[in-house]
């Protein structure tokens, strides 16, 4: 017997009940432009306003665009992308709609049709061998007082939607957005997959980079978007209700990223990403000693700049 396909979530115009389906599909823009999934008839919405996105979780995040006007969930003024619960209250201009998802998804392969071997879980599980990538804006803080509200919406909510989009296609099991950063997760279940997830970390990065050069130049920004990049393998607890990883593996991988700014270089991996690499693909990093703050050092780093990583791409275009 065919166990019946769960309801799918919707958006419920609170003014003339129409219903806009989140059933089929990864990502549905807002705005009253031609080719939104969710066109609002109303001056007071952009032409492109916000975006729904599907995780790789299964649920759904609300990003906005840039919008003139903001979008709102529950009344608080969305500047980062933030998750969709169900019965939350959706402002677009004078627009309001409802999320509603009758019953949340727990299966990623129903959701998403993608493998399973970096299927989330809500369990938290102690010894998961993981691969922890942060990549972070630099000197966000100064940026962010230069923008409007408005702008700074656009800016990190559209490099957010590219770094998730890259992250999720390159095979990580969870991302978290965290201030400026992203930071998203491997897990290896085997070790004969580690050094080819690992592949894909620096190609994620390499792809985060590109289209940070992209976002830059294709906004009015007082300067261009900078990023760096650390990296670190190791244990970690993963799992919960929000998808985390918590743990030393982690907190190292933020203090890599960090020390990029010290050592001038835009990538700095942990000693077991090192290893883990191939002798062929090591060649390109250049051994550095860091502090990393909680840490007792010295420690050592491995870095990398990023053309030296497009480099090692070109020579090693597939895993």
């Amino acid at each position: 017997m065919v166990s019946p396909q769960p309801p799918s979530p919707y958006l419920l115009s609170v003014s003339t009940n129409r219903r806009f389906p989140l059933g089929e599909g990864q990502s549905w823009a807002i705005g009253r432009g031609d080719g939104c999934a969710i066109m609002l008839d109303s001056r007071s919405v952009s032409r492109l306003h916000a975006l729904i996105q599907r995780k790789d979780t299964g649920e759904l995040a609300l990003v906005d665009l840039g919008s003139r006007n903001g979008s709102f969930r529950n009344g608080k003024r969305v500047s980062f992308p933030v998750a969709l619960n169900d019965k939350d209250r959706l402002l677009f201009g004078d627009q309001e709609l409802m999320f509603v998802h009758p019953s949340r998804v727990t299966s990623v392969m129903t959701m998403t049709g993608g493998d399973m071997r970096n299927e989330p879980t809500t369990a938290l599980h102690t010894h998961s061998l993981t691969s922890i990538m942060v990549v972070d804006i630099r000197d966000f803080t100064p940026l962010a007082r230069s923008l409007s509200e408005a702008q700074l919406s656009q800016t990190i909510g559209t490099w957010f939607l590219r770094a998730g989009q890259i992250t999720q296609r390159e095979g990580s099991w969870a991302q978290k957005y965290i201030g400026d950063a992203v930071m998203a997760v491997w897990v290896h279940e085997r070790a004969t997959d580690i050094g080819a997830d690992l592949f894909r970390v620096l190609r994620a990065i390499n792809d985060i980079s590109t289209a940070t050069t992209e976002i830059s130049a294709g906004l009015p920004l007082p300067a261009p978007l900078r990023i760096g990049a650390g990296v670190n393998t190791g244990h970690a607890i993963v799992g919960g209700a929000d998808y985390t990883a918590l743990g030393d593996t982690v907190n190292a991988a933020f203090r890599l990223e960090t020390a990029t700014k010290k050592l001038g270089m835009g990538i700095a991996v942990g000693e077991r990403t090192y290893s883990e690499l191939a002798p062929d693909k090591r060649s390109a990093f250049v051994q550095r000693d860091v502090e990393l703050k909680g840490f007792e050092g010295p420690n050592t780093a491995w870095a990398i700049s990023f053309e030296g990583l497009q480099d090692l791409l070109k020579r090693f275009p597939t895993v």
